[in-house]
């Protein structure tokens, strides 16, 4: 096989999904290191060129927007004008398949979804949805290239550790409220951990994006006006200054949300909540990163094998904040 020049990948998700995109970029980078590679996605993760010099070109594809199907002609249109020599693309739809053969694209890879992906596909990987969605990326890759980037990397420089520094990120996407996927606890809860860490003699920087301001807000007004502590919502003015106050940190307390991504491409100690959805599938089995759940409730994980939405007694976010404390003191 000729040195491909130019190829494209395609992810469709939220921001935290295009991290979790980036090892397969990787290793198609060390195998291909002059090849230029554009990245296929909607247009909320676009920012994800910001964490990465892996993705040359983004193209943005509103496939979740009223017009979804002119998206997807328009994503054909690009593919097939955009002389590209390989397409990879994450999607589990049978169809997938059918979109890439009518790109033109020479080489095509695509997971196992059939009969018909197994005919028109270069290469059908298996899909295994029961591991790190990483690795579960990675596979796509494995056709063409020997080299294996495990996690997630986010260069945001060289940046020093504040000592005994805690950042506080409290919020999820807009989407996944809006979906009614519960997966975080209420400001006040995480008001009264910010008090727990505090007297553990810690300095606690809470921050947040614009969806989390009412939040933000309400956490600032139970905790108030003491030592050690410092509110930095809206001092961010894009998602690589995140990146660099999480590298800063020494300590990351968040939720099941993009924050959680980016706590592990900088390689920060990061602790994560995790209620309704399965932690082995969305943070790496590692010492460095340590994932908060009620050990006590026994039907979690259930929201995307089992249901759609979260359920409304949210057992699984019932979780002793004293655990929570020892677990960030050992």
């Amino acid at each position: 096989m000729k040195e491909p020049k130019k190829i494209l990948a395609i992810n469709f998700g939220g921001i935290g999904d295009e991290i979790l995109f980036l090892p397969a970029l990787s290793s198609l980078k060390k195998e291909y290191p002059n090849v230029e590679i554009t990245l296929a996605l909607e247009p909320r993760s676009k920012s994800i060129k910001d964490l990465s010099n892996l993705v040359d070109d983004v193209m943005c594809i509103d496939v979740k927007g009223k017009n979804k199907y002119l998206a997807l002609l328009n994503l054909l249109f690009k593919a097939m004008t955009g002389r590209f020599d390989m397409v990879f693309s994450s999607g589990a739809n049978k169809l997938i398949p059918v979109l890439l053969f009518f790109t033109g694209i020479k080489y095509r890879y695509g997971f196992d979804t059939g009969f018909l992906s197994r005919l028109i596909l270069t290469k059908a990987v298996k899909l295994n949805k029961q591991q790190y969605a990483s690795k579960m990326y990675h596979e796509l890759v494995t056709p063409v290239t020997d080299y294996k980037t495990e996690y997630p990397q986010i260069d945001a420089g060289d940046i020093e550790k504040e000592p005994n520094s805690v950042l506080i990120h409290p919020g999820v996407s807009k989407m996944s409220v809006q979906k009614n996927m519960v997966k975080t606890w209420s400001a006040q809860i995480w008001a009264e951990l910010v008090k727990k860490v505090l007297d553990t003699g810690k300095k606690v920087y809470l921050i947040g994006g614009p969806d989390d301001k009412e939040c933000i807000e309400k956490i600032v007004e139970i905790v108030g006006d003491v030592p050690n502590f410092e509110n930095l919502y809206g001092t961010t003015k894009n998602i690589m200054d995140l990146a660099r106050l999480t590298k800063r940190a020494e300590i990351l307390i968040c939720s099941d949300s993009a924050p959680m991504h980016i706590g592990v491409g900088v390689g920060t100690k990061t602790f994560a909540l995790f209620g309704p959805t399965d932690e082995k599938k969305l943070i790496p089995d590692n010492e460095n990163y340590v994932v908060i759940k009620n050990k006590n409730c026994g039907c979690r994980p259930c929201l995307w094998d089992k249901r759609q939405t979260t359920c409304d007694k949210l057992e699984c976010l019932k979780i002793d904040l004293d655990e929570v404390i020892k677990l960030i003191k050992s």
